[in-house]
């Protein structure tokens, strides 16, 4: 079942104009985050909802659905990328070139030399500078994950739950069309005198209530459209319908023990441990700090007293130099710094524990959540099916004259609450697979063959 010209949007995909890691980040990031054969998007393709209508997906929605917190991590991707990039540098010499121009004396004098300065890493402050910022880089890349899982979750939620207020609004409608026809007859019988004016009171009073959820419903509808609009960062309209809500494809369940692999996945879950690791090594970069810096700067060049001898005959000139620099007396500051950053390490690995307390807990609800409400489903369909066959068999009664209208009324009225419940658990049912997608961190792999089609 799929839909033509239909964008597959997984969740490897990031809104366009959205930050990117470079090319020396790409492989460790592509290990990292293995794609996803499953996405929502991918169900919403299934279920014939064109994607491809809205090519602008996410890349003016972001900023409405993410917090402070996350749009701020979002867009200092750059700097923290650049932030890594300084310290990395620093693993390796620089070189300097420096012309000489004639010195204020009486005879001119030229030279031309080379400078090369490097700080010798002995206690690992600038390894584990860069391990600090690399890790602040994966963290703020996991942050930008999160909020795209933020968004993709949002749109299937707000789309299977207007699938669900549509099917609500023909069931209103059904109803008010079958309390209508009871209206109109017995209003029928009761100008004619056959019938009481407690019934035809009981009639329009069953008939005004289905037409109050009506206009509630159409309101309910146009405000989910404008969310969903929104969403996908257009003006705000109508949406265009896939498959109806009970023709959406079932997605399979989820293989036992699954679940706590595809956690490793999960941005929040990532985002924690790699601060971890970056509080971790700045821990190793407050304990160099007690100890020396040793630098080493050479120079070498010539020198001569005409520009066009610095190639010829000219002097060489060189020099090697080192420095030792340490703190001797900073009024504890480096003490104060470490035993600051130890906390910060006992914070950091709080916060991952507590982040995977979260995510057991969340896949826990939502595969129990699954499960039950499938149950439910089962039994409501049949509890729907039995009220119709009882609607049947007291509209047949009443034409052969067995039966009067009130128990035609009476089997209606259990039949359409009936529906409506019906449609509520479905919807929570699809909303159930929303909650787990996003609890594995965008999903779990799957293959054609299992796909099937709900009867």
């Amino acid at each position: 079942m799929t839909g033509s010209g239909v964008a597959d949007v997984g969740m490897c995909a990031s809104p366009p104009g959205w930050p990117t890691l470079d090319a020396s980040t790409q492989d460790v990031d592509a290990a990292r985050h293995p794609p996803s054969q499953y996405s929502l998007l991918l169900w919403m393709r299934r279920s014939r909802y064109r994607v491809s209508r809205h090519r602008d997906f996410g890349k003016q929605s972001a900023t409405t659905i993410a917090g402070a917190g996350s749009r701020h991590s979002v867009r200092s991707l750059p700097v923290t990328r650049l932030r890594w990039r300084r310290l990395e540098g620093q693993i390796t010499p620089g070189i300097l070139g420096a012309p000489g121009g004639p010195a204020p004396s009486a005879s001119n004098f030229y030279d031309a030399t080379l400078t090369m300065s490097w700080e010798l890493d002995i206690w690992g402050r600038i390894r584990r500078s860069t391990e600090a910022a690399r890790a602040a880089l994966l963290a703020t890349e996991d942050a930008r994950r999160g909020v795209w899982l933020t968004l993709v979750s949002d749109l299937a939620q707000a789309y299977f739950e207007l699938l669900a207020l549509d099917v609500q609004l023909q069931i209103a409608r059904d109803s008010r069309d079958a309390y209508q026809h009871t209206f109109d007859l017995f209003q029928d019988r009761f100008t004619l005198g056959v019938a009481s004016n407690l019934e035809t009171s009981r009639a329009q009073g069953a008939l005004g209530g289905a037409e109050a959820n009506i206009p509630q419903l159409e309101s309910a509808i146009v405000a989910k459209e404008n969310q969903i609009s929104i969403l996908l960062g257009k003006d705000p309209g109508p949406i265009l319908r896939g498959s109806p809500m009970y023709e959406q494809p079932v997605v399979p369940t989820v293989a036992a023990g699954l679940p706590s692999a595809l956690l490793e996945r999960r941005p929040d879950l990532r985002q924690a441990e790699q601060q971890l690791v970056g509080a971790n090594a700045r821990i190793g970069v407050a304990k160099a700090e007690f100890f020396p810096k040793l630098n080493l700067t050479a120079l070498f060049g010539t020198a001569s007293p005409e520009v066009s001898a610095l190639t010829g005959g000219s002097a060489t000139i060189w020099a090697v130099a080192g420095t030792l620099s340490g703190p001797l007396f900073n009024a504890g500051r480096t003490l104060g710094t470490y035993r600051a950053s130890i906390a910060q390490w006992e914070q950091a690995k709080l916060q991952y524990e507590q982040a995977v307390l979260t995510a057991l807990r969340e896949v826990s609800d939502a595969l129990t959540a699954l499960g039950k409400l499938s149950e439910a489903e089962t039994g409501q369909d049949v509890s729907v099916k039995a009220l119709g066959e009882a609607v049947e068999h007291a509209t047949d009664r009443y034409r052969q004259g067995l039966a009067n209208y009130f128990e035609v009324l009476e089997a209606q009225q259990q039949l359409y609450p009936a529906q409506n419940t019906l449609a509520q658990i479905r919807r929570d049912r699809l909303l159930a697979h929303v909650r787990l997608y996003k609890a594995l961190g965008g999903g779990w792999s799957l293959t054609d063959a299992q796909w099937t089609d709900e009867e």
